[in-house]
């Protein structure tokens, strides 16, 4: 029989041959086999993940790290290539494998006229093997290479269509911001192993507590060494997992096809940040400093994140914001140390998520390619399967349930986070700011996740006359359609779009893709109450056994005190912003048809600051765009008016001027020259009888 070690082997290499199979050879197999050796192998990992989850949970499978070969040694530095199994990575290995086989499967349908089948493939089992190879690292160095792994993987994949000029500009932003955000994290890494001399987690997490409360000496000044390490690392989450500041690439991402940003947004890369920052729970355990920053900057980009999403239009960006505004939610859990609790999210939310994403598009499909929700309304009629899945996405994200009796996905892991918030807001001022933003929050994410399902599937068919756009504020046509996804055969073919009228209705979406849907609807329903006993409740001790601070393994602590029951009134108030939410949103999109374009018409100061996402994007145009190039051309003008002049121009003009001037005494008759030597003997010999006297 196959022993566990090695079956992980072949889940974690297993997308990379897929990968290198249909990146190197795809042209040549051709596009079903590559579709089909990359697929295959995905959900092979993913029924291997699923068996190893299962063996961990049920079958009291302890933790292990299977060493495979030496990865860097330069000294003291020393980092191999691992496989580390504990709860942590068990959970992020089904949520990994799961949503990103789906996806493959998925691709299947949504990428039926693409050419570019075999890359996209390889890309997408590329990106997975990045994520299962940081997921699963034991030490520092494998954790950054698959970090980097998966912002490559990023890179290529939201500029996919790279004949796009918005494709490229959006995969060129999402590299340029993550570089700024790994450089924190990099600088992190070196200020864990200048303090301890490891990078092995195995090795490190011992020692953490015997640097409590020490200073460590950096760049001329005294630091606390646990929250300077840990800081320099939140940067690294900031700009993986697009927290404020460093958020601004996350919603450009959806320049790339759908898939992908189901595959970023639910499962990978944007919560890798989150699940570095649960992973280094000792570490965070002993930075309060650091993890009130944590707490603060996560309520901060969900509520940024949540009043922009109220604004926007694409189908695709709206759940682009809310993937950044529910990251906020998992991120301030870790910072009132609920690190327990922030892994749960991410475990539904990668549920709810996906099937949001793949909902959106199978209603792109449907539309024939377009994402302004402004052209849509009606489709419930046309698409019903699509419309009962992203009802029940609808539902798991916006966490309806009651309280003691029990809901769908969202329900469980959003409350556990408020209610963790309050109980830490006690003690903890940032705890208590965390909590009112996480309520506030519940309830803009009703609004602007039930306004989505209203304009899409509800309501008058906008797209009847076979005119799509239908501005309501502030954008243009143009800026419309340089946000819409492009269909592979009018960009790759020169076919142009058909639409969608009443002679070209919308339709529902083939198998490959309502499947995904399917599986994905039943996890949205199922995930929360199936897995929140392990995650959360009483075999809680048990499924984590010490992978995070102070659960189940040795040195536990109060870090259960987020359980402790909160009043009544905390218990509700998530569940009565969200139906409040609702209830604006059926006002204005089902009641007051038309109420909402009207206001939007009107424009005002709030909407325009929602619209045009707080304006970020302006002023960093502003601040290091323009200030790049005027400092550019500051240098430029100075290079050429001071240093040329000065430099070799000045030099040239004054030989020249020079050679000019001295031209004239060469006048060719002897009696000159002999007389300037004359000149020259006579200063010769005054000179010398001035040395002598």
């Amino acid at each position: 029989m196959v022993n566990l070690e090695t079956l992980l082997v072949l889940a974690v290499f297993g997308p990379l041959v897929g990968a290198i199979v249909a990146g190197l050879f795809g042209k040549r197999i051709g596009n079903v086999p590559s579709q089909t050796v990359t697929t295959g192998l995905l959900f092979l990992s993913c029924a291997i993940s699923w068996y190893a989850f299962a063996r961990h949970t049920w079958g009291g499978q302890e933790r292990f790290v299977v060493e495979l070969l030496p990865f860097i040694q330069i000294g003291d530095f020393m980092s191999t290539w691992s496989i580390r199994f504990d709860a942590l990575s068990a959970t992020m290995l089904i949520v990994v494998t799961t949503v990103s086989a789906l996806v493959h499967l998925y691709s299947w349908g949504y990428m039926a006229d693409d050419p570019g089948k075999p890359r996209f493939f390889a890309y997408l089992s590329l990106f997975t093997f990045a994520m299962l190879a940081l997921v699963t690292a034991n030490d520092f160095m494998q954790l950054f290479f698959g970090w980097e792994g998966v912002g490559l993987a990023s890179y290529l994949l939201i500029g996919f269509w790279f004949h796009k000029a918005t494709a490229n500009a959006a995969s060129i932003k999402a590299f340029v911001v993550n570089r700024v955000g790994d450089f924190g994290f990099a600088l992190g890494i070196f200020t864990v192993f200048a303090m301890f001399g490891t990078i092995r987690f195995d090795e490190l997490f011992p020692l953490i507590p015997s640097m409590a409360g020490k200073t460590w000496h950096f760049i001329g000044q005294d630091w606390s060494a646990l929250n300077l390490a840990g800081f320099l690392l939140f940067v690294g989450a900031c700009g993986k997992s697009a927290q404020f500041f460093l958020h601004t690439w996350l919603p450009d991402a959806m320049e790339g096809p759908t898939p992908v940003s189901a595959l970023i947004h639910a499962a990978t890369m944007v919560t890798a940040g989150v699940y570095m920052v649960c992973l280094l729970s000792p570490l965070y355990e002993h930075a309060l400093i650091a993890r009130d920053i944590v707490c603060i900057t996560g309520a901060v980009t969900s509520l940024f994140a949540a009043t922009v999403g109220l604004a926007q239009n694409d189908i695709k960006r709206v759940i682009a914001y809310s993937t950044c505004s529910q990251l906020g939610y998992m991120f301030f859990a870790a910072g009132v140390g609920a690190y327990d609790a922030a892994m749960f999210h991410l475990f539904t939310h990668a549920a709810f998520k996906a099937l949001l994403f793949l909902g959106a598009g199978s209603v792109i499909v449907g539309m024939h390619h377009e994402q302004d929700m402004r052209g849509m309304g009606g489709l419930r009629k046309y698409m019903p399967l699509t419309f009962a899945a992203m009802t029940i996405g609808t539902i798991a994200i916006t966490g309806l349930g009651w309280p003691g009796v029990g809901g769908f996905a969202g329900f469980y892991s959003k409350d556990a986070i408020i209610e963790a918030a309050y109980a830490a807001g006690q003690h903890n001022n940032a705890g208590m700011f965390a909590f009112w933003i996480g309520v506030i929050v519940a309830g803009l994410t009703a609004y602007y996740s039930w306004r989505l399902a209203f304009m899409t599937f509800e309501g008058s068919k906008k797209w009847a006359h076979g005119h799509a756009h239908v501005a309501d504020d502030h954008a243009s046509h143009a800026q419309i359609e340089s946000h819409s996804e492009p269909d592979a055969s009018h960009d790759d073919h020169g076919h142009g779009h058909h639409g969608v009228d009443e002679h070209h209705p919308p339709k529902e979406s083939p198998a490959p893709i309502l499947i995904p849907l399917f599986v994905l609807s039943v996890a949205a329903i199922a995930a929360g109450f199936v897995f929140a006993p392990y995650f959360l409740g009483e075999h809680q001790a048990d499924y984590w056994r010490g992978a995070i601070y102070g659960i189940g393994g040795e040195g536990a602590h109060a870090a259960g005190e987020h359980h402790e029951h909160p009043p009544q009134w905390v218990v509700f108030a998530p569940l009565v912003v969200s139906v409040l939410g609702l209830l604006f949103a059926a006002w204005f999109y089902l009641v007051k048809e038309g109420l909402a374009k009207r206001l939007a018409d009107n424009g005002g100061p709030l909407h325009s600051f929602f619209y045009n996402k707080w304006f970020f994007d302006e002023l960093y145009d502003f601040v290091f765009v323009k200030g790049a190039k005027a400092i550019g051309d500051a240098f430029k003008w100075a290079d050429k008016n001071l240093i040329d002049r000065l430099g070799p121009d000045g030099f040239a003009w004054s030989s020249l001027f020079s050679a000019g001037r001295l031209s004239r005494i060469q006048s060719g008759y002897v009696y000159h020259y002999a007389f300037v030597m004359l000149l020259g003997v006579a200063g010769l010999l005054t000179f010398a009888f001035w040395l002598v006297s």
